[in-house]
């Protein structure tokens, strides 16, 4: 297992808050939500030790989810068209790239806190799922939609870790029939958004400290565990549990997987490198799992 990087105590702390704040938002995550359109319904968990965790930008969702959440909020007039084409340069720039840039997710971070501040959070919450139906549902990947659902149908919990507002993680988990999410959790008192963050935004290290505390609360083995992401920033995530994957890397990651020797798997282009296969111990569903998989891809790439 690689060596990671330790971090300042006071920067720490800040990532430990995020990660046990988006951890304990979990709860309000299980199960579907109410609004329009219809979730997959997950399997019962046959596996309770077991679990999956997927990244969301570019590993479920083709692009960003908050900049997708910007441009919904644009059209909400809840900020400047000025503020719209910073969001669309930076998604087109992580289409472009296909990898984050730092300085990128923390404007958004800034503009999205700026912009939510004194308003209600079930006034967002509600936005979220109109936003999904009008951006979002169409960007999802296939092909890792089927591995969400081969890892539901094998009897495991599976959970969205994501740097989005916890709000938007919700939505998404649900439509995908995810056991829950794990997101970034912005303030509110009395159900209005403060403008403050509760620790930091989770990212990097703040996932894998999100990932953490939910095991320690379900009971969760993490050798047992999966994960996904396609991005370097989740190499903490990827490496505490004991089946790391790889989906539509960006270059730093995907040299870290070869040397990890990690399966990877890119739908972008349909190139095939090592092949995805669900850990043993998911148990059964996972021939079934395979195979939707595959025709998932290969619907993908006739369209």
């Amino acid at each position: 297992m690689p060596r990671l990087r330790r971090l300042p105590q006071e920067k720490r702390s800040s990532t430990v808050l995020a990660g046990t704040a988006a951890a304990e938002a979990a709860d309000a995550a299980a199960g579907p939500t109410a609004a329009a359109g219809t979730p997959e319904q997950p399997a019962p968990v046959q596996d309770p030790h077991g679990a999956a965790f997927f990244d969301c930008d570019n590993t479920i969702v083709q692009g960003a989810a908050i900049f997708y959440l910007g441009r919904g909020l644009y059209k909400r007039k809840f900020f400047s068209h000025r503020e719209l084409l910073r969001f669309a340069w930076q998604q087109a720039y992580f289409r472009l790239h296909g990898a984050e840039n730092a300085g990128h997710m923390a404007d958004a971070k800034e503009s999205a806190l700026s912009i939510v501040q004194g308003h209600r959070v079930d006034d967002l919450e509600r936005i979220c799922e109109e936003i999904f139906e009008e951006y979002i549902a169409e960007k999802i990947w296939p092909g890792t939609r089927a591995l969400v659902r081969m890892h539901l149908e094998a009897g495991q919990r599976v959970w969205l870790v994501t740097a989005a507002p916890q709000e938007a993680a919700r939505v998404i988990a649900a439509r995908l029939g995810m056991t829950g999410a794990l997101g970034t959790v912005a303030e509110a008192l009395g159900g209005i958004y403060t403008g403050r963050l509760v620790g930091e935004t989770l990212h990097g290290p703040a996932k894998a400290e999100a990932v953490k505390a939910l095991a320690a609360r379900e009971g969760l083995d993490l050798a047992r565990c999966a994960a996904y992401s396609d991005s370097a920033n989740d190499i903490p995530m990827l490496s505490l549990v004991g089946h790391p994957y790889v989906i539509n890397p960006d270059a730093e990651l995907r040299r870290h997987a070869r040397e990890q020797g990690w399966r990877v798997r890119d739908f972008r282009t349909g190139r095939k490198a090592a092949r995805i296969g669900i850990p043993a111990a998911v148990g059964i569903g996972a021939a079934a799992g395979g195979t939707a998989a595959a025709v998932a891809l290969h619907r993908n790439r006739q369209r």
